[in-house]
């Protein structure tokens, strides 16, 4: 069965799952579109916008879709749908892993682990691009786990389009694995800090599933 959720509601249209959060962006270019299809019949001026538009409209509903996983058992699971941008080893014994999503991936972030939020702060900062090495310092959302591995960071970062993280879980929130906490609005990245002692069993350029890719190995 696919894994519950119960702290992120999300729209249904047409059938499929969209993402919460997505509502400001997608509900006027939605509306948009079908203003000016209904019109285009009855006017050439509408009639030109309707096929950009209904486009447009279209690949919302796609960026903002949020499918169903069936969570893949394991210590650390991917937070994040993308490709492992690179893995480091940070000064304090932990591996950073780096995953970048592009405006192609599913955008709504998982916990890693199950466990307790123990905080949530966001982090003004820039907007380049988030394959750039200085989208470090871009606007982020830093979270901190408590969990069977002990303290677990995470680190959402927008990009140059992504201007806001949405986070759906607060401070104390008791997460399970692979339980949604947050959405990323386009082209952005996810960071991972596992702890030192922890193998990493993924590779730079590797495609990641949040929910299902793990990261860790035995």
């Amino acid at each position: 069965m696919p894994h519950s959720q119960t702290s992120a509601p999300r729209v249904s249209f047409l059938g499929g799952r969209l993402a919460r959060g997505a509502s400001p962006w997608l509900l006027p270019t939605v509306a948009t579109a079908a203003l000016s299809l209904a019109g285009s019949r009855r006017s050439k001026g509408a009639a030109a916008i309707a096929v950009p538009t209904t486009a447009l409209a279209a690949g919302m509903l796609w960026f903002f879709r949020d499918p169903e996983r069936e969570i893949t058992p394991g210590r650390v699971i991917s937070p994040a749908d993308g490709v492992v941008q690179s893995i480091m080893p940070w000064k304090d014994g932990r591996t950073r892993v780096a995953i970048f999503m592009s405006p192609l991936n599913v955008h709504v972030n998982r916990a890693p682990l199950a466990g307790t939020v123990t905080s949530v702060e966001h982090i003004p900062g820039g907007f380049v691009p988030a394959f750039n090495k200085e989208s470090e310092n871009n606007e982020r959302v830093v979270w901190h786990f408590d969990t069977e591995l002990g303290d677990i960071e995470m680190v959402q970062i927008a990009g140059a389009v992504a201007r806001r993280i949405v986070p759906y879980v607060p401070q104390g929130t008791k997460l399970e694995q692979g339980e949604r906490i947050g959405l990323i609005r386009f082209g952005s990245r996810v960071d991972i800090y596992l702890p030192e002692g922890v193998e990493v069993d993924v590779e730079v350029g590797q495609k990641t599933v949040a929910g299902v890719t793990r990261i860790d190995r035995d």
